[in-house]
């Protein structure tokens, strides 16, 4: 089963559906393309589809297009999460799930990597979280962002909605968002450790990097059994945009204002309503709850 979001990469995918399809042929693939057209419609098309059979899946497009095949994938009933393997065509504007696995951008030499078939069992991520009054979850397996992460990542996909989308889009927002944006009391709990502080933003990491090519969780395992956390206490805004280089080159845990933590569970209340995304998708507003899925997901590596 191929997924492909026509819309993944500002409409990349749909430009260039044929040559990676072309290239899928020429590697000796036998496959059946579903193509989205809605958000949560891969959820619905792979919960279908492995009813039907189906244990191969290789997503075409963006982190968010992942996601969705990954919890498609947690949501269906017919077989353990395990019997099923997903793989990754990288075609969006962060594709920072497969910077962790170094998997390439170019086509043929992904679809190499995914002919090849080496696979991993990674860890995966629940996060519960309010929309309004209502409670939702949501799964994921590259990272999760809460606080500003989350606000920034909502103006970005915005943004790419209303086809304004580029390379630089979450950088720029990044920096906008600054004059905005302000840190709010938050109560952690971690471990059961529970602390309070102004926070600025927390990362929650499977994966190492966010944000087109954010390394903020840089010692980050996949299949650790644990989630690395990155918590940032209030800043002012020049102080982040002084320390945007230690965002990109994994330094910024050496910041005196950066606490780090690896965990398996994580809880966090704020004083007023905070976003949170994951795997670059807008979700909800706290209070959050996170819990980590030890190797329950087999993915397609380098």
């Amino acid at each position: 089963m191929v997924v492909v979001n026509p819309n993944a990469g500002i409409g990349k995918v749909r430009r260039d559906w044929d040559k990676i399809s072309g290239l899928l042929d020429k590697q000796g693939f036998s496959y059946q393309a579903v193509f989205t057209r809605s958000p949560w419609h891969a959820v619905e098309l792979v919960e279908s589809h492995v009813k039907q059979g189906f244990r191969k899946i290789i997503a075409v497009g963006g982190d968010g297009t992942l996601n969705e095949v990954v919890n498609g994938i947690f949501r269906q009933k017919v077989v353990p999460s395990t019997d099923i393997t997903v793989g990754m065509i990288s075609v969006g504007t962060g594709n920072d799930w497969v910077r962790t696995y170094d998997i390439p951008m170019d086509y043929e030499e992904a679809i190499l990597v995914l002919k090849k078939g080496k696979t991993l069992l990674q860890d995966a991520g629940i996060v519960n979280y309010f929309n309004s009054s209502k409670e939702s979850t949501r799964y994921f397996i590259n990272m999760a962002g809460v606080g500003f992460d989350g606000l920034v990542a909502s103006k970005t996909n915005d943004s790419k909605t209303r086809g304004r989308g580029n390379p630089l889009l979450y950088l720029k927002h990044l920096i906008g968002s600054l004059f905005t944006y302000k840190s709010c009391n938050t109560r952690v709990a971690v471990n059961g450790k529970k602390f309070s502080e102004k926070f600025f933003t927390i990362g929650v990491g499977i994966g190492q990097y966010n944000g087109g090519g954010m390394r903020q969780t840089p010692d980050a395992k996949t299949d650790d059994g644990l989630f690395d956390i990155i918590l940032i206490k209030d800043l002012s805004k020049w102080s982040v945009i002084a320390n945007v280089r230690r965002l990109y080159d994994g330094t910024i845990k050496k910041h005196k204002r950066v606490i780090t933590h690896t965990a398996k569970t994580i809880r966090i209340e704020c004083d007023q309503p905070v976003l949170l995304e994951a795997d670059g998708e807008s979700l909800g507003h706290s209070p959050f709850s996170f819990d980590i899925i030890p190797g329950s997901v087999r993915v397609v590596i380098r």
